[in-house]
């Protein structure tokens, strides 16, 4: 058993791996109200009394069109990770959550490897952010960049994360809606645990990783999967044509890591959301569907 420090507590990654790990580590996952990570005296003070084997960092601010970008965005992701990364001699390891917005979103390609890091320089404050703080992890001991692609499950936000959105609207019995067709490398939250699980127990021979499936679904593919776990004649509905630009990651490096890892099948996952959400129907209130009406993706 380990003891962790799991940041962002209260978020969707931060609470499920509290969750799952709970059940095999002495874990601590603070909301944000009960450790400011930019109080940078208190995170000294937490991480000295707390003695960590583990700091899991999915602590994160980013913009979504729910919730527009922030002047300071960049900024305050900057210092999350930066007050727990200075004081690397006060735990065992910190695994920190990256993106695939490291690799720069204007310039992304299919299966994009670990090494096409550094090739672009993105200019969002969301993906600028987790650039600078992988470029300081490349010469950390023990720091390690787990770079997320896409990630869903139980607790996201369910208005403006597309599969979370989508089993909503079909348990409204509304129309799947889709604003733009593409293919994005989707991981479910309880493979995220495992991968996490095998970090938190092993010593890594790479400073980053990608944390994917390595394998992209198109939207509509996914969006009709949603519509066959509901068993309804839903429509699905894409409100404009052509294909964006395919965000997925190689994760031969993760998989040689793992050894013989195998993800659970979409299918399953996405019908296993449908019938939590389900059961949660009377919470989702129907008319927040429609605040950005066909432009949830």
């Amino acid at each position: 058993m380990s003891r962790l420090l799991i940041t962002g507590g209260s978020g969707f990654v931060g609470r499920n791996l509290a969750e799952q790990l709970g059940v095999r580590h002495d874990v601590l996952a603070p909301s944000r109200a009960q450790l400011d990570l930019l109080d940078d005296d208190g995170v000294a003070a937490c991480l000295a009394r707390g003695r960590f084997d583990v700091v899991i960092h999915a602590a994160t601010e980013r913009s979504t069109r729910a919730q527009p970008n922030e002047a300071r965005l960049l900024e305050r992701n900057l210092r999350l990770f930066f007050n727990l990364a200075r004081r690397a001699g006060d735990y065992g390891k910190l695994l920190w959550f990256g993106s695939g917005a490291q690799y720069d979103r204007r310039h992304a390609v299919p299966r994009m490897p670990e090494t096409y890091f550094d090739t672009h320089v993105p200019v969002d404050a969301y993906g600028f952010s987790k650039y600078v703080a992988g470029k300081y992890i490349e010469k950390a001991d023990n720091l390690y960049d787990l770079r997320l692609f896409g990630v869903f499950g139980p607790h996201e936000a369910w208005e403006v994360r597309f599969i979370s959105n989508a089993c909503c609207r079909a348990l409204w019995d509304l129309p799947v809606t889709i604003r733009q067709n593409v293919r994005f490398d989707y991981l479910h939250v309880d493979d995220l645990a495992r991968i996490v699980e095998w970090f938190i127990g092993h010593q890594p021979r790479f400073r980053s990783y990608n944390i994917c499936r390595g394998e992209a679904y198109e939207l509509e593919t996914l969006g009709r999967m949603v519509i066959e776990a509901s068993e309804k004649p839903l429509d699905l509905v894409i409100a404009e044509p052509g294909m964006r630009r395919e965000y997925s990651g190689d994760n031969r490096r993760l998989l040689a890591e793992l050894g013989g890892y195998r993800f659970r099948e979409m299918g399953d996952c996405i019908r296993e959301l449908y019938d939590w959400y389900a059961t949660r129907k009377e919470s989702i209130p129907r008319e927040r569907l429609f605040f950005d009406e066909g432009r949830t993706a």
